[in-house]
């Protein structure tokens, strides 16, 4: 499906799946598995804490369902280090090996099960980014924003940073339309595989992703833009 036919598409009316299941899974989810999740992550807590001291957690405020702002939680991946003049160091230089292994294994994302929790999130969904994106999305862009904001999501199994922007939101837009059981489950199951292979995980020549500056831009800036 094209970026173009999607803009034309209408989006379909909430199922039962979209008003009701999506949440239930979430909680179902999260709350059997909470006996194997917990004891992992309090031992990344202290291997956080060891390994970059305090805080262990990265806190930002991200746009989520309708756009509305929430706090996002993720273990903490990146030092503190600074520059002469006190401006915190490109996040290729902050990102050391054990900071590498958290995000290669996805172990930075354990927080946001409480989001999860809270309903701030969903296990599914377009990825929450950041705040000031809102303003250069375009219409059908914003169309990300109609589901709760996901752990993992289409863009994520089909190439997760190495894809460029109008390629993840070309993918988010498609997950809006076709949101269903059936895609959530191979979702989380491809999701599952990549971490395995550890797939996609950064973009080339950056630590993460670069930063987006709005869709009709020739170039993305990189740098730091706080996506820990």
């Amino acid at each position: 499906m094209t970026h173009e036919k999607m803009a034309t598409q209408p989006t379909s009316h909430m199922g039962i799946y979209r008003n009701w299941g999506k949440r239930t899974l979430d909680l179902a989810a999260v709350l059997l598995t909470a006996p194997l999740w917990l004891p992992l992550y309090a031992g990344v807590a202290m291997l956080v804490m060891l390994f970059l001291g305090r805080p262990i957690h990265f806190r930002q405020v991200r746009p989520g369902l309708e756009g509305r702002p929430f706090s996002l939680y993720k273990f903490r991946s990146m030092s503190s280090e600074r520059d002469q003049n006190g401006g915190l160091l490109p996040d290729a230089r902050r990102l050391n090996r054990f900071g590498k292994i958290l995000r290669a294994t996805s172990l930075d994302e354990l927080p946001e099960l409480w989001n999860i929790l809270r309903g701030d999130m969903s296990l599914v969904g377009p990825r929450p980014l950041l705040m000031q994106y809102l303003e250069l999305y375009s219409p059908l862009e914003m169309r990300r924003h109609e589901l709760r904001p996901g752990l993992t999501g289409l863009a994520q199994v089909s190439g997760r940073n190495l894809l460029s922007w109008p390629e993840k939101f070309a993918a988010d837009v498609r997950y809006i339309d076709e949101c269903s059981l059936r895609l959530d489950l191979a979702i989380i199951f491809r999701t599952v595989m990549q971490i395995v292979t550890g797939h996609g995980i950064n973009a080339a020549g950056d630590a993460t992703m670069p930063v987006f500056t709005g869709s009709n831009a020739q170039q993305q800036q990189t740098g730091n833009f706080g996506d820990e």
